[in-house]
């Protein structure tokens, strides 16, 4: 019996070991291995997915999507020229869902379900809730990462190996954690020659003269308002650490049965917002657009963004963040809620803020069927900048001005330089933001492979499009989550590559990857669209007397003619490579001296149909240079036999041609 009894001791030994030692040691080897599931993330790991590998997406939250589905549904995009591929599929789909071509302005909630779109068709693998922990290296290759569950870090561990690893996060920590090189704050204007860089004191978002910065006005001993730094304004152009502000793009609803009022936080302190009074005191405000920018959503909701001197932008309050642990950041997430909590709480129950404001503010609150994980408020902070890769090539100020352009191009960008403050002082005895940088009238320019791989001596098996290599202020250019999903798009197809070749990132076939992003835009193998542009000189025919201009077109440029007397026309003339039926789409930017007709012909090859663009109909919506315009649909034969055509025929005003569009109908 005793013989029996050790026996069955030894044996519950035998069977337990193996399954709790895997319990502790859970490990996988996948191809591609994504960190992070922001908007790039799903994007990368759904296009390594549809090439044939297999790929698993690691996400630290319990959401997809980061901020395209975590309130920044006003989508800032420059000039939709630059979206490309699969990131243009997403916001087509967002048109599908609202009975649309393609749209820009968006619910959180619709861009979610979309992104999970993506992981059912893919059908790749989701870790949620698990954040890395360590990674491990042999030479310059990552040989596998650590994970540790979010919620509960003493969970079993778990381990991933991949043949290609690409970053995702906001903030970088699979680059960090693999020994690369990167940056953070404000680069001085003389290290890469640029103008705008480091510290700047400008005129936007900024307090009129004459605000105190004291808790009693006109007496510096009394102690400065919350927010306001005590340190000393550096020289201009001069560089730092400091980074510019955080906040969440809030989404809030003024439909009665979607609402949920905004209550009280429990660490609500009116104090720290004493400012807003200051600044409406010297500057009456008519509504609450002087200190929020409120962007109307469908369905009756808003992205709110930071506006005016005082806002939702918590200024000074994150540079521990991109280099800080976990705690670290969790902490400062939890105070900017707690801020943005409070701030829209003063805005409507402080009996000193003006009636009108507090009774507009109380028209809205938190949607009822938006976040419904995280009690209705988006979970997402916008980082807008954290660390930045010192990679194989750095993006700067004379890329985004095309002053240096590059030849291994896997994305454009065309937003403006763009930075919030980094810091509130007193400057003369009167309080002052700095940092806030928007250098407008940036064109369309190419993003460097380069700049999303990192030195190959550092890691060759690591790819980064969020926190890609940049300058501050071209960072502050190439920072929009269209040119994120781009770039990550771009960086699946490169893993994929290095994987085929067996070579490191940096040594793939640099025109073999822009070929492929060209021919399969969707990574499905279907009928590429085609685009014409007014900037395609082989593939037009100009009669007449156009002008070119350079912007608030699509594309490079646009033609523009206002001579009514003398007859002009452009023909825009397809290259069909593939036979069939496509639907005809005209760019119409958005401008208020057009024709209020415009006319256009279609010629398939063989007859000629007449259309027209009626001005009233063209509805921009967002931060767009303009919309495409519907044709109908087309039967067209390869070849370079048609042409679609657009003529200042019985013109009250400018015409426009700027861009054809012919997408196949499968």
């Amino acid at each position: 019996m005793y013989r029996f009894a050790v026996l069955c001791f030894f044996l519950l030994i035998f069977l337990y070991y193996p399954a709790n030692a895997q319990a502790k040691h859970n490990s996988s080897t996948v191809d591609v291995c994504v960190y992070g599931g922001t908007s790039a993330g799903v994007i990368a790991a759904y296009t390594a997915a549809k090439l044939g590998k297999s790929v698993v997406l690691i996400e630290p939250g319990s959401r997809l999507g980061g901020l395209s589905s975590g309130g920044l549904g006003f989508t800032d995009i420059g000039n939709k020229y630059v979206v490309t591929g699969l990131a243009r599929d997403f916001y087509r789909r967002v048109g599908q869902h609202y009975g649309k071509f393609e749209q820009w302005t968006f619910e959180p909630k619709v861009a979610e379900a979309i992104f999970l779109g993506y992981v059912k068709r893919g059908n790749f693998k989701v870790i949620y809730e698990t954040r890395l922990r360590k990674v491990n290296k042999a030479g310059s290759h990552i040989t596998n990462i650590e994970l540790e569950n979010s919620v509960s870090p003493s969970a079993p561990t778990k381990t991933i190996k991949a043949k290609q690893y690409i970053d995702c996060s906001y903030e970088g920590d699979l680059m960090a954690k693999a020994g690369v090189r990167y940056t953070t704050g404000r680069e001085a204007n003389s290290v890469y020659n640029e103008t705008v860089d480091g510290v700047q004191l400008k005129d936007q978002h900024q307090f009129p003269n004459g605000i105190d910065p004291y808790k009693i006005p006109g007496k510096p001993e009394s102690g400065l308002l919350w927010g306001i730094s005590n340190e000393s304004l550096a020289p201009m152009g001069s560089g730092d650490k400091k980074i510019q502000a955080y906040n969440f793009r809030i989404c809030l609803t003024n439909d009665p049965a979607n609402k949920i009022e905004i209550a009280r936080p429990a660490t609500y302190d009116s104090t720290h917002y004493e400012l807003l009074l200051r600044y409406l005191q010297a500057k009456p405000a008519k509504d609450w657009s002087a200190f929020l920018k409120p962007d109307l959503m469908p369905n009756h909701k808003t992205d709110i963004n930071n506006n005016g001197p005082f806002s939702t932008d918590m200024i000074g309050m994150n540079y521990a963040y991109p280099d800080g642990d976990y705690a670290t950041r969790a902490a400062i997430i939890k105070a900017h809620e707690d801020y943005t909590k409070g701030f829209l709480y003063f805005i409507g129950h402080d009996p000193r803020m003006p009636a009108n404001l507090r009774a507009q503010m109380l028209k809205w609150g938190y949607p009822k069927d938006e976040y419904l994980n995280s009690n209705h408020f988006t979970p997402q902070l916008y980082v807008r900048e954290a660390r930045r890769m010192l990679g194989a090539y750095v993006m700067t100020e004379a890329n985004c001005l095309r002053k240096e352009v590059v030849d291994d191009k896997i994305g454009m960008g065309a937003y403006n330089m763009d930075s919030h403050n980094a810091e509130r002082l007193v400057v003369n005895g009167m309080v002052k933001n700095e940092g806030d940088v928007q250098l407008r009238g940036i064109n369309p320019y190419p993003i460097a492979y380069r700049s999303i791989t990192p030195k190959n001596s550092e890691c060759g098996n690591l790819l980064v499009p969020v926190c890609l290599s940049a300058s501050h202020m071209a960072y502050g250019s190439i920072r929009m989550e269209p040119v994120f999903m781009v770039l990550a798009q771009s960086a699946a197809v490169a893993a994929c590559q290095a994987i085929d070749k067996n070579v490191d990132v940096q040594k793939i076939d640099i025109k073999q990857l822009q070929s492929t992003l060209v021919d399969n835009p969707l990574v499905d193998g279907s009928t590429p669209e085609i685009l014409v542009d007014d900037a395609d000189e082989e593939n037009i025919i100009k009669i007449g007397q156009w002008k070119r201009e350079t912007n608030g077109g699509y594309g490079p440029s646009y033609l523009i003619d206002t001579a009514k007397n003398t007859a002009a026309e452009i023909k825009f003339i397809p290259q069909i490579k593939k036979s069939g039926n496509y639907h005809i789409y005209i760019y119409c930017p958005k401008l208020s001296h057009t024709a209020s007709i415009t006319q256009v012909q279609i010629f398939d090859g063989q007859n000629i149909a007449a259309k027209t663009i009626n001005k009233s109909d063209v509805q921009v919506v967002g931060q767009t240079s303009g919309e495409w315009v519907s044709m109908g649909a087309q039967q067209f034969a390869t070849g370079k036999n048609a042409y679609v055509s657009i003529s200042n025929k019985n013109a009250d005003g400018a015409v426009i041609a700027d861009a054809v569009l012919l997408v196949p109908e499968n």
